[in-house]
């Protein structure tokens, strides 16, 4: 824990966004295995009872009740990808900020004291590269988790274009 408070302290006041920006995007990510593990299995046996429940599966109107229920289905499926797509993409935005005013800080101390003592730049370069640490984490780690979500969210929605089947 000590560790973490040192490198909020070192890595300047941009970290806090970023921080705010990955719990967001973990809390995003999280959603959607638990809709895939709690939510989606019901959602799916409610749509095949529904279309094996009906009499009618040739029909003109058989086929919208179909592409209805698969639509329904994918959009479940699709739901919360785009956010999370904005998450990842805004996290390396914010570490090139903390990058930015990083720099700023040394350019500042450069300045006032001069480039012969490096101690006094060090707390800028410090926030310059713990802030763009903090941000590439933030993007990789959740652009790893995605994929690896987007993966399982695309079998699924195999699986169901397989077992949902229009009779036409």
């Amino acid at each position: 824990m000590e560790d973490v408070l040192l490198f909020l302290e070192r890595g300047g006041e941009v970290v806090y966004p970023i921080m705010l920006v990955i719990f967001m995007l973990w809390v995003y990510l999280f959603e959607r295995v638990f809709f895939m593990l709690l939510v989606h299995p019901s959602r799916y046996r409610a749509a095949l009872a529904e279309w094996d429940a009906r009499d009618d599966k040739q029909s003109w109107y058989a086929q919208q009740v179909h592409q209805d229920l698969l639509a329904s289905l994918n959009m479940g499926l699709n739901s919360g990808f785009s956010t999370i797509r904005m998450f990842i993409a805004i996290c390396p935005l914010l570490g090139l900020l903390g990058t930015v005013t990083g720099m700023i800080e040394v350019f500042d101390v450069m300045v006032r004291i001069g480039a012969g003592s490096p101690k006094p730049m060090a707390a800028g370069i410090s926030k310059a590269i713990l802030s763009t640490v903090a941000g590439m984490v933030g993007a990789i780690s959740g652009l790893l988790a995605q994929s690896v979500l987007m993966r399982i969210f695309d079998k699924e929605k195999r699986r169901i274009s397989r077992t949902l089947r229009f009779d036409a």
